[in-house]
């Protein structure tokens, strides 16, 4: 308590230096002897200047306690108990070995039950919905937990059950037994403006029922995490911290109007940018969760991208808007269409396609069986596909679909042969080729056998590149005529689809100039 009023004494004295400086213009040091400050001494009587100079704006309140009494007792603590697996070796610090684990779980178990696992602890947020005891929170809160426990407003503690979650909104419905719970409702028909007051309450680092105000700062963060390509973030400066997620924001009417999810932090805690799950995202989710309902989405099995970074180097009109297909997952919906990697999505069933988070989303709004009718870009023609809608995968079985290798984590040993073609040198993919570096016989493309001296870009020995421009390649010779094309039109950089143990990377290259 002492630092903080040292602070404060000083940034007083701080400010009347700074008043003194601004009044004279240049400062005048009197001389070391007592005297009055500024000409003035006695007890100082400071006014209010009629009382308007420090009033609030218009439309401010004057406190936000008589809002926060009304919609705290909704507002609940959520500690979480979950079983992670040990680890079944332990590596020996600064060398490659590893020794067994004795506190591993034997050998056929996964270390969820029993010593075999240990426990860990979690805590974060959540609020009332309904009175007969339906709690909205995160998935992130309670995933995998095996126990639930709610701490009320009013002290009492009662155990939940998940009722529901949904992975790729970040949104979960926990239950506990009981009635005539206090409750809050989620806003839809109001939406919030960038600059409008909201309060957000919760757990930070386990402090129930903290308060915290601010504004809208921003709408539509669609891109915030990846995890959650459904949800377009309210970006609000009431701070957050570890434990307010799952809690609710609130207007200055005590209407839920988000769902505090997540923080950007260099630090870790609040620097004012924080991210709420909107309530036209949330009420829809969380309504069918407490009817039972299992969240289903549709699905076309692809990884897309932005096109804007790679506009330039396909050669495509300034103004081109879509989604660019990076991969196709094989088996998958858009791959029994015939839908290939590097295709461009401009429209879906009619409609403009102008990012790839709002084809993601667009595709989610599909049932399993609809038809969805893309209009793609192929080799600068345009073409029309019809793809019928899959169910969406888990997040662990998509994860698992992609390899649990990272990119850049092995380096091949690079070889000579090949030619060099704007940096990087390439070579026929050989069986030789193609063994040596593990590349799967659905790829066909150039192999990267050595980055050369040019802007390589993150090339490694292994690397096949198998779309340059509008067109797919398979040898040196066409990969050589695409550059050649794109500095004939003074591109400056040219499209590349590139296949790599990771998966496929889209990447506007950029040309050196020719030697």
């Amino acid at each position: 308590m002492m630092k903080r009023k040292e602070f404060m004494l000083g940034a007083v004295a701080g400010l009347a230096f700074a008043a003194a400086a601004t009044a004279g213009g240049v400062i005048d040091w009197p001389a070391a002897e007592a005297g009055p400050v500024a000409g003035v001494s006695g007890r100082l009587a400071p006014n209010a200047g009629g009382g308007l100079a420090f009033a609030p704006p218009q439309g401010a309140p004057l406190s936000f306690a008589d809002i926060f009494q009304q919609v705290a007792p909704a507002v609940v603590q959520i500690d979480v108990k979950t079983r992670i697996a040990r680890p079944n070796m332990i590596q020996i610090p600064g060398t490659p070995f590893a020794i067994p684990n004795p506190n591993s779980a034997p050998e056929g178990e996964d270390g969820a039950e029993g010593e075999g696992g240990a426990t860990a602890l979690g805590a974060g947020s959540g609020f009332f919905i309904a009175a007969n005891g339906f709690i909205v929170t995160n998935n992130h809160v309670v995933a995998d937990a095996t126990e639930i426990m709610v701490k009320l407003a009013d002290g009492r503690e009662l155990e939940a059950r998940l009722i529901g979650r949904d992975e790729d909104t970040d949104l979960a419905v926990i239950k506990v037994e009981g009635t005539d719970f206090p409750f809050v409702n989620f806003e839809e028909t109001a939406q919030p403006r960038v600059g409008d007051w909201v309060i957000a309450v919760g757990n930070p680092f386990g402090l129930g029922g903290t308060a915290t105000a601010g504004i809208v700062s921003a709408q539509g963060r669609g891109e915030v995490d990846n995890n959650t390509p459904y949800t377009d973030y309210l970006q609000i400066d009431a701070a957050i911290n570890r434990g307010n997620s799952g809690g609710p924001t609130f207007d200055i009417y005590g209407r839920v109007i988000g769902v505090n999810s997540a923080i950007y932090s260099p630090t870790g805690g609040s620097v004012g940018i924080g991210f709420a799950i909107p309530a036209t995202v949330a009420k829809p989710i969380t309504d069918r969760l407490m009817r039972g309902e299992t969240i289903e989405r549709g699905y076309l099995g692809v990884e897309i991208g932005n096109l804007d970074p790679f506009r330039e180097g396909m050669g495509l009109p300034v103004g081109t808007r879509g989604a660019l297909v990076n991969s196709v997952t094989p088996g998958g919906p858009a791959a029994r269409a015939g839908i290939q990697a590097g295709d461009v999505v401009v429209s879906l069933n009619g409609d403009p396609v102008v990012s790839s988070s709002a084809l993601t989303r667009r595709v989610g709004q599909a049932n399993a069986g609809d038809n969805l009718r893309l209009e793609l870009l192929r080799d600068g023609r345009r073409q029309t596909v019809v793809v019928r809608s899959g169910t969406r995968p888990s997040r662990a079985d998509l994860d698992a679909g992609r390899g649990g290798l990272e990119e850049d984590s092995e380096e091949a040993v690079p070889s000579q042969a090949g030619v060099a073609v704007a940096g990087i040198t390439v070579a026929p993919l050989s069986s030789a080729l193609r063994q040596r570096y593990e590349v799967p016989a659905a790829v066909n493309g150039v192999v990267v056998t050595q980055p050369g001296r040019g802007p390589s870009q993150g090339f490694l020995p292994g690397y096949v590149i198998f779309r340059a421009g509008n067109a797919p390649i398979t040898t040196v010779a066409e990969f050589q005529a695409a550059v050649q094309a794109a500095r004939s039109a003074g591109q400056d950089s040219l499209f590349l689809l590139v296949w790599t143990p990771a998966g496929n990377r889209p990447l506007a290259y950029d040309l050196p100039k020719p030697e």
